[in-house]
């Protein structure tokens, strides 16, 4: 059983993060624990699933990974 995924996002990304996964997915922003929060990036969980954000400072897009959610109602 997978606890979560991680997946990089670039620095200062986080409130479009969360228009995306909160406000568009209906998932829910997980606190992160104080010392890891200081890093950025942001944690989301819903549907069976935890997604973690993390901060790469040297950000590049991956061309071909990525999550796939499975919302019930779409």
């Amino acid at each position: 059983m997978i606890h979560h995924v991680q997946l990089a996002c670039p620095r200062g990304s986080e409130d479009a993060s969360r228009a995306y996964y909160v406000g568009l997915l209906g998932m829910k922003e997980k606190a992160k624990p104080p010392p890891l929060a200081a890093r950025g990036g942001c944690w989301f969980t819903g549907y069976g699933a935890e997604l973690h954000l993390g901060v790469e400072d040297d950000f590049r897009p991956a061309r071909k990974a990525h999550p796939a959610l499975l919302r019930p109602d779409l």
